[in-house]
């Protein structure tokens, strides 16, 4: 039989040691992010971190990321619901529990004016694609700095890839753009942000990490396997 070389009085001590750091650092890490609340559900984090986003597309999102990967780092939401001349992107740190970024985005110039209304997976339509993405690997373009994007939703966003759909930045995503022409410029379809951010952004979020674009589109919202889904649907979605 293998003695322990510490005295039992020792061994206890080092047992409440361990156990009294445990709680040390989850109280500091409390501390640190207070709107980490024990018992608060990931859409209801969301929201307390995103006070100026949709509650409704926030909960969404949150559904959706449950349903592809529950352990996953973060999550950037796009709501294009909203004006281009409006922060509509919010890029989340999940298990700090910080909102990282809240930026202008841009949609594809064939989904609308000031306001996009309409989409597409089809290659040249010039339409961004709603859905959840899984992110791919960062590089450099003919738009610079970019980040690949992988579509999860069939006949949705799963040609993403083919049509170059890629988060890059853009000089017609600036403030002084809208004040000159009352919107953002639009892109091929490209989710694009403003140059000032466009290196720390892309990094937050690459590889293997998600993107929820949400529109109030009946058909999508009724046909997502990721919006309505339970475990069957969540494997067979992401074969």
């Amino acid at each position: 039989m293998t003695r322990s070389l510490l005295p039992l009085p020792l061994l206890a001590g080092c047992a409440l040691f361990a156990a009294g750091q445990v709680h040390a650092d989850t109280f500091l890490a409390q501390a640190l992010h207070p709107d980490a609340l024990p018992g608060q559900t990931l859409d209801q984090r969301l929201t307390r971190l995103a006070p100026g986003a949709d509650p409704q597309v926030l909960s969404l999102a949150a559904n959706a990321l449950a349903c592809a990967d529950p352990d996953a780092r973060r999550l950037a939401v796009i709501d294009y619901s909203l004006p281009s001349t409006e922060p509509r992107l919010w890029v989340f740190d999940l298990p700090r529990n910080e909102l990282m970024f809240e930026e202008l985005v841009s949609h594809g110039r064939g989904s609308g004016d000031a306001m996009a209304t309409t989409f597409s997976n089809v290659p040249e339509s010039y339409q961004s694609s709603l859905g959840l993405f899984r992110t791919m690997n960062s590089y450099y373009g003919r738009n610079g700095y970019s980040l690949r994007l992988e579509g999860l939703e069939a006949g949705v966003n799963d040609l993403a890839y083919q049509r170059a759909i890629v988060i890059h930045g853009a000089d017609y995503v600036s403030e002084s753009f809208i004040e000159q022409t009352g919107r953002l410029g639009r892109s091929h379809g490209c989710p694009a942000v403003r140059q000032e951010v466009t290196y720390p952004l892309i990094d937050s979020i690459k590889e293997e990490q998600y993107l929820f674009v949400y529109y109030p589109d009946p058909e999508w919202l009724e046909g997502s396997a990721f919006l309505a889904c339970d475990r069957d649907d969540r494997q067979l979605a992401l074969r």
